[in-house]
């Protein structure tokens, strides 16, 4: 991405480093410090133009070009997320907004985000549908001008700290499941709204149970058109499947262990550092993964096999990595002054990998979704052929 690239990296570097903790593991702890941080953090990038830097001004954002924010992206990732549940305002929610929004939703939307002044949390996954999304119960009943909403989601990450939820709910049946679903973007803080957190490995806010008991929502809460909402949703999970780059920070792990261990690096069984070799070249092939796929989302072209791809490729490539690391972390001597750093961030690392076959769509569903995208497109070039 060339020498601005490297400055960017550079900058952000800097930043991290004079105003993130040394030992910060992420805005999801059981220390309110830490989220306090990640909040002050997405203020700072704000106010120097570097949280929504390819956003187009006309939202807030810097105008930059897509690359400088997969840079950002990746250096965020690299240094556990700074930005807490930032990362989901700036690399979806937004430009989901954009896409489909009116101008009022995009003018009460948008330049909070691009403040770091607002959490989202997405109101997607329920107790009987997970990665079959489409098969949802919420429903959303229509009363005079308006619908009320009733139902439960679950595994909503942030909600105990968001202050707006983009929700899916079922508003009429069709002939398929996925026809009849809307979007609507409802404050948090809405009585009818009950969250309840799931204690889990991940630390707290990242799990939670959603009610909603008759929530009262309106025509200008609905994002884009009623009973339309599956298209943006498949817009939604491109986005947010890419928007993740797990990789980066694999790397930078990876490429610390043998600073680490010093001159126990070299006296690692064989098998062990071919593993670690084998990591390294993973984290490149996720990265030029990742890279194609941002290409395609710029120029308009992004299918939904080419974010699968991807995501199936980045959550070997967590777990696999996780692997390798706490083998390597075992062989780390404890009263070393960076040993500290590295099992804890170690042992973080691990613990989201466990997750991650199951975030963002289960790796079982990437798989099918890529399969069809290969079936489909063997089939259209055996048409071409015969005509």
């Amino acid at each position: 991405m060339g020498k601005q690239a490297a400055d960017l990296r550079g900058q952000l570097r800097d930043l991290v480093k004079n105003t993130v903790p040394e030992h910060f593991l992420g805005a999801f702890t059981d220390d309110p410090a830490d989220l306090d941080t990640a909040q002050r953090f997405c203020r700072t990038l704000a106010d120097r133009n570097l949280l929504c830097l390819a956003w187009p001004q006309e939202f807030g954002g810097g105008g930059a070009s897509v690359w400088e924010q997969t840079v950002v992206r990746e250096e965020m990732w690299a240094h556990h997320e700074p930005r807490g549940a930032q990362y989901m305002g700036v690399n979806w929610v937004g430009p989901i907004i954009m896409r489909h929004g009116t101008q009022e939703q995009q003018r009460t939307h948008l330049p909070p985000i691009a403040a770091g002044e607002v959490i989202w949390c997405q109101g997607f996954s329920e107790p009987e549908a997970g990665s079959d999304l489409a098969s949802l119960r919420t429903t959303a009943r229509q009363d005079g001008d308006g619908w009320l909403v009733t139902g439960q989601k679950i595994w909503t990450s942030y909600a105990t700290m968001a202050q707006w939820c983009f929700l899916l709910a079922r508003t009429s049946k069709g002939e398929k499941k996925q026809q009849g679903l809307t979007i609507f973007l409802v404050p948090m803080d809405d009585p009818a709204i009950t969250v309840r957190p799931i204690r889990c490995m991940m630390g707290p806010h990242h799990l939670n149970e959603v009610f909603f008991d008759e929530l009262r929502v309106t025509q200008a809460d609905v994002l884009g058109t009623v009973d339309q909402g599956w298209s943006i949703v498949q817009d939604v999970m491109s986005f947010e499947r890419v928007g993740i780059a797990r990789y980066a920070r694999c790397e930078r792990l990876l490429a610390a262990a043998p600073a680490v261990l010093g001159e126990r690096w070299e006296t690692l069984p064989a098998e062990l550092r071919g593993r670690w070799i084998r990591m390294l070249a993973h984290c490149r092939r996720a990265r030029l993964l990742a890279y194609r796929v941002v290409a395609l989302q710029s120029s308009g072209r992004v299918a939904p096999g080419d974010a699968s791809a991807y995501r199936i490729a980045v959550t070997k490539l967590d777990q696999d990595s996780a692997e390798v690391l706490m083998d390597i972390a075992a062989e780390v001597r404890r009263d070393d002054d960076r040993a500290e750093w590295f099992l804890g961030e170690v042992e973080d690392h691990w613990r989201y990998s466990q997750a991650s076959t199951v975030s963002s769509g289960s790796i079982e569903m990437q798989r099918i979704l890529l399969s069809r995208a290969v079936l489909a497109a063997g089939a259209r070039k055996e048409q071409r052929s015969a005509r």
